[in-house]
């Protein structure tokens, strides 16, 4: 009797794991596939951000002002005068490029893998005030279309490993495997909508890309935040005012670097000498606010040591700060425009995070010296929650927003305000967005049309 129960009950594990429509073959094949997409993309980050650092520690050798002036320009050229040699200057975008290539079922070279890496270390690392986000995305589009072709796999199986690609290379550059699978499917359209077929996928190549960067980098988050908790139910208030102030940012970032854009497009000159001249913009900037020159990290970083100890004084210059915080944004909307519009490499996805920044904690400065010291207003907090704000009204991603400030920060506590400010900024900012590649819903793309 034992033997006939034990042979049942093998029978009916087969059956219980191959019957239904949602397992087949093509599911896993595609679940193997992304794993081993997610290993080859989380390699490729970690070499990238070995040359992130090696130019880093070059870079500040440099201390002369003069020489921190010329820097951006030289770097900027040089990164541009890669891309138009060795790359199509049509896949030098970065992340719209990426979601070009999606939506046109377009070829991405095994070219920008290695050009478009050199081109942003150089660009950034020199300091042009960009991010490494946008490469870093393009690598992983590159390394799907790469598998594609090595496995000789279909055109739908190429869409879905670019989107996984994407997701992949955000997940292991922002330490936020989690908010890089969702960023893999919801930023190609600028609604609501998802590219749902990729989210699984992007599950698998997300959590190996993670998994093979760490390794090399450690698995602590970008930011460190100390643990502050959202208490008290009034503070929602004060939380739709930052998304007000975010929503209005995130519109002039989307406006100035448009126009930007169309400025050094109509001009008529060598791809090179205009992303120069972007570059000494950038280090006209930098002279009055060296903190533009790159991401803009330090900001964050500087928020987040003190937390809760930022404490506006009545008295004195701290009762400049917002408005310092407010110049500093602007700045670096500005210095971001010169350098990515002229035609440098990098991306605009780093600096919305400091911008969400800058005006989060101005708001939550202004609101600590404005309102009583009972309602327990933390600076700290309006920054982190700003962030995840202006992600989501100017990048068009506000699930990735919300989790991805939680992962960077290694603060879970907040995703509440986040919530709620990235729900009400998004639905403010009506589509406006800073990929124009991206289509509305998943009716607009061509693929699906």
């Amino acid at each position: 009797m034992l033997r006939d129960l034990s042979k049942d009950l093998s029978l009916a594990s087969w059956k219980f794991f191959f019957s239904g429509r949602g397992m087949s073959f093509r599911t896993g094949r595609y679940f193997l596939e992304a794993a081993l997409l997610g290993a080859v993309t989380g390699l490729v980050t970690a070499g990238f951000e070995w040359m992130i650092v090696r130019m880093d520690e070059v870079s500040a050798l440099v201390s002369p002002p003069w020489a921190r002036f010329f820097l951006p320009a030289l770097g900027a050229c040089a990164g541009a005068l890669l891309i138009s040699r060795f790359a199509r200057v049509e896949h030098a975008r970065g992340t719209d490029s990426a979601v070009r290539a999606f939506h046109q079922d377009a070829d991405i070279p095994r070219t920008v893998i290695p050009v478009k890496s050199v081109a942003s270390v150089l660009t950034v690392g020199l300091g042009g005030s960009a991010g490494y986000e946008g490469p870093v995305t393009l690598l992983g589009a590159a390394c799907g279309r790469v598998v594609t072709r090595l496995l000789h796999l279909d055109r739908r199986a190429a869409r879905i490993l670019l989107a996984a690609g994407v997701g992949a290379g955000i997940a292991a550059l922002f330490r936020a495997p989690l908010a890089g699978a969702i960023f893999g499917a919801e930023i190609f359209y600028s609604s609501s909508d998802l590219e749902y077929e990729a989210l699984l996928p992007s599950f698998a190549a997300s959590t190996l890309s993670y998994t093979v960067f760490a390794c090399f980098w450690g698995w602590d988050p970008l930011f460190t935040m100390p643990g502050e908790h959202f208490e008290k139910g009034l503070h929602l208030l004060p939380y739709f005012g930052l998304a007000l102030v975010i929503t209005f940012g995130a519109r002039f970032y989307i406006a100035f670097f448009r126009w930007m854009e169309s400025v050094f497009r109509r001009f008529q000159a060598p791809v090179w000498l205009k992303a120069t001249m972007g570059g000494l913009a950038v280090g006209l900037i930098a002279l009055v606010c060296p903190f533009v020159h790159g991401a803009g990290y330090g900001l964050v970083d500087s928020c987040f040591a003190s937390a809760s100890g930022l404490v506006v004084s009545h008295h004195g210059w701290w009762r400049m700060a917002p408005l310092c915080c407010v110049a500093f944004f602007f700045l670096k909307v500005v210095a971001t425009s010169f350098t990515v519009g002229s035609g440098g490499s990098g991306g605009v996805f780093a600096p919305a995070l400091v911008c969400g920044c800058a005006l989060g904690l101005a708001t939550g400065l202004w609101y600590q010296d404005v309102l009583p010291s009972w309602t327990g207003i933390v600076p700290a907090e309006f920054a982190l929650v700003g962030m995840a704000g202006f992600l989501a009204s100017a990048i068009r991603v506000p699930i990735t927003s919300i989790v991805m400030v939680a992962e960077i920060s290694g603060n879970h506590e907040l995703l509440m305000p986040a919530m709620w400010v990235c729900g009400v900024a998004f639905w403010l900012n009506n589509g406006w967005s800073l990929y124009r590649s991206q289509v509305h819903d998943r009716e607009s793309s061509p693929i699906h049309a």
